[in-house]
C-alpha cells in the first residue's frame, strides 16, 4: 500500500466536520484487508451530535503490547479560491493538493501504509479515528474511549498524527499541550435615558473595569516545558442600537490557554471572583486540561525513528493549540507527530509527496519499537 494512493483516496471523500459516510467506507476498506476488526459507531445527540467514529483493532499474540494510532477524518471547510478542487486530489510538481492533505488524512494514510508492513505477530495495534475533531469534539474521541473501555482495550502508548512539523518533516513533536477554557462574562444593568443616568444603571463601565483587571493579570512565568499561560479578551458585546439609551446588559468573552500550573476549574474560579467583584457573572466552558508526557522512553523511540529516516533531531514542544490528545492522555502516554503544518486550514493545502513515504517509515519504526518493549 503506497501512502500517496491511500491519501488520495481519503482526500477524494468530502468530509467537512462532522465527517460521515464515504470517508469511513474508504478507511474501512483499507484496514480490513490488513486483518483489522473495524467497529463503526454513531455517537451523541444534537446539538453536538450525532458523530461517526471508527475503532479498528488487530490483535497480536496473547499478552503482547498494544500500540495505538489516533486521528481524525473530518476537515475544516475548504473555503473559496482553490487552484484545483479541494476534494479532487491533484499532484502539481512535488506536492499533493487537497483539503486534509496534512490535517490529517495524509498522516492517517501513512499510518495505514505503515501497518501494511508490520507483521501481525508484532503485537496489538489499534486505530482511534473520529469524525469530529475540528468541531465541538464532544462525541468523538471521548466516545471512542468509552467503546474501548467496554471492550477492555487499553493501549500502552498512543501516537496522534497531528501535523506538528514546522519547517521540514521531523523537526518537532508535541509531548504536551496547554489547556483551554473560554469564559463568558456579563453585567446586568437597568436601561434608561442617557440624560437621566441617575434613573438607570449602566453595565458598560462595570464590564470595562472587570476586563481591565483580567487583562492586567500575569498568570505565571511559564515552566520548563510550557510557555506562560495567557488570557485574551476575544469578544465584547453590548448590542445597543440607540445612541441615547443606557443599555440593559454588557457581555464579553475571554479565552485562556494555560499550562500545568493551573486547571480549568481553578482559573474559572479566579475569573468568577473578579466578575463578582465588579457586579457581574461568568460562565466557564472548559475545553481541555493541560498534559505533559515527560521526556523518556516514548519520546526517545520516536526521536530515534525520526533521526533514522531524516537525520533530524526533533524538538520536544508543547506549543500550539489543543488536540484530541487532551482526552487520550487519560488512557496512556501520548505524543503527537505528523506532517509539515504550514498549509493546514489554508487554501491550497498541500503535502510533499516524498514526505508521505518518509512518514510511513517513521510510523512503522515507532510501532515496531513500541511493541518490542
Amino acid at each position: 500500500m503506497a501512502p500517496l494512493d491511500l491519501a488520495r483516496r481519503l482526500i477524494a471523500c468530502p468530509s467537512v466536520t462532522p465527517a460521515t459516510g464515504s470517508v469511513f467506507d474508504a478507511m474501512e476498506g483499507m484496514l480490513a484487508p490488513l486483518g483489522f476488526d473495524v467497529l463503526r459507531t454513531i455517537d451523541g445527540d444534537a446539538p453536538d451530535g450525532p458523530v461517526e467514529n471508527l475503532l479498528a483493532v488487530r490483535k497480536g499474540p496473547e499478552g503482547s503490547r498494544h500500540f495505538a494510532f489516533a486521528g481524525h477524518l473530518d476537515v475544516v471547510p475548504p473555503g473559496e479560491g482553490w487552484t484545483s478542487e479541494a476534494f479532487e486530489p491533484e499532484i502539481r510538481g512535488d506536492l499533493l493538493y487537497g483539503r486534509g492533505a496534512v490535517d490529517m488524512k495524509g498522516s492517517i494514510a501513512c499510518m495505514i501504509a505503515a501497518m501494511a508492513e508490520l507483521p501481525t505477530d508484532a503485537g496489538t495495534v489499534s486505530f482511534i479515528i473520529t469524525g469530529d475533531e475540528e468541531g465541538p469534539a464532544r462525541h468523538g474521541t471521548v466516545a471512542l474511549m468509552e467503546h474501548m473501555a467496554a471492550r477492555g482495550l487499553t493501549p500502552d502508548l498512543c501516537l496522534v498524527g497531528e501535523p506538528t512539523s514546522v519547517n521540514r518533516l521531523g523537526d518537532m513533536m508535541k509531548i504536551g499541550r496547554r489547556g483551554s477554557v473560554n469564559i463568558f462574562l456579563g453585567v446586568d444593568g437597568v436601561q434608561g435615558h442617557v440624560a437621566y443616568p441617575h434613573l438607570a444603571d449602566n453595565p458598560a463601565p462595570k464590564l470595562v473595569r472587570m476586563l481591565a483587571e483580567l487583562d492586567a493579570l500575569v498568570l505565571d512565568e511559564g515552566t520548563d516545558w510550557f510557555q506562560p499561560s495567557n488570557l485574551e479578551i476575544t469578544e465584547i458585546h453590548i448590542g445597543n442600537p440607540a445612541h441615547n439609551v443606557i443599555p440593559t446588559k454588557a457581555e464579553a468573552r475571554v479565552s485562556i490557554r494555560f499550562n500545568d500550573l493551573h486547571s480549568g476549574e481553578s482559573l474559572s474560579r479566579m475569573v468568577t471572583e473578579v466578575a463578582k467583584k465588579h457586579g457581574g457573572w461568568s460562565k466557564p466552558v472548559i475545553s481541555g486540561e493541560p498534559f505533559l508526557t515527560a521526556p523518556g522512553a516514548f519520546s526517545t523511540m520516536l526521536s530515534d525513528a525520526i533521526r533514522a529516516e531524516t537525520g533530524i533531531e526533533p524538538e520536544l514542544s508543547t506549543s500550539g493549540g489543543t488536540s484530541d490528545a487532551r482526552f487520550l492522555k487519560n488512557l496512556c502516554p501520548v505524543i503527537e507527530f505528523g506532517l509539515n503544518n504550514a498549509t493546514m486550514h489554508k487554501r491550497d493545502e498541500a503535502v510533499a509527496v516524498a514526505d508521505l513515504d518518509v512518514l510511513a517509515r517513521i510510523y512503522r519504526r515507532v510501532a515496531e519499537a513500541a511493541l518490542a518493549q
